[in-house]
């Protein structure tokens, strides 16, 4: 192999690696961050080759009429108060809120709802139906300073999810 290709393979390699420990980074600072609890409607499919997951869609996803003339990929913020035990939304807006304010980044997708990247949760074989077949479903979420999610618990019918496979 000659020295130009050795360089450009150790510089692909190294990109790779770069790329995931700032993906795993980014991560796991969001899971340090502000905990909220979503109202969830599941709906619990199966992929051949994913397995079970349950597509969990929020109360906050709808994009409110103010919104609605946002192309898909635009991002919006959705600015979060505790009411109860959950959060719900309080404004949604086109720009982050000032610092302080607990919020919640989405992107309008092609349905015109929002997706927060936290929209499907894998669960292991032949427990989907637990989830799709609950009276309430929430999930416990760790938002970072930047409103980017990631899911910490998922709460089925008010107790943590720890599923028995059949």
């Amino acid at each position: 192999m000659s020295r130009r290709m050795t360089i450009l393979l150790f510089t692909v390699v190294a990109a790779q690696v770069i790329g995931l420990t700032v993906f795993a980074g980014v991560r796991e600072a969001a899971l340090r961050g502000t905990e909220v609890i979503l109202q969830t409607t599941p709906v619990g499919p199966r992929s051949l080759l994913q397995g079970d997951y349950a597509i969990l869609d929020y109360e906050i996803a709808e994009l409110p009429a103010h919104l609605d003339w946002q192309p898909a990929g635009s991002r919006v913020y959705v600015l979060l108060a505790q009411r109860g035990a959950v959060w719900a939304a309080v404004d949604y807006l086109e720009a982050p809120p000032d610092t302080g304010a607990v919020y919640i980044q989405g992107r309008v997708n092609s349905k015109r709802r929002l997706d927060f990247g936290i929209g499907a949760y894998f669960v292991p074989e032949g427990t989907g139906e637990i989830i799709e077949q609950a009276r309430d479903v929430k999930v416990v979420v760790a938002l970072d300073q930047a409103g980017n999610a990631v899911i910490k618990e998922v709460l089925v019918d008010g107790k943590p999810f720890a599923p028995k496979p059949p």
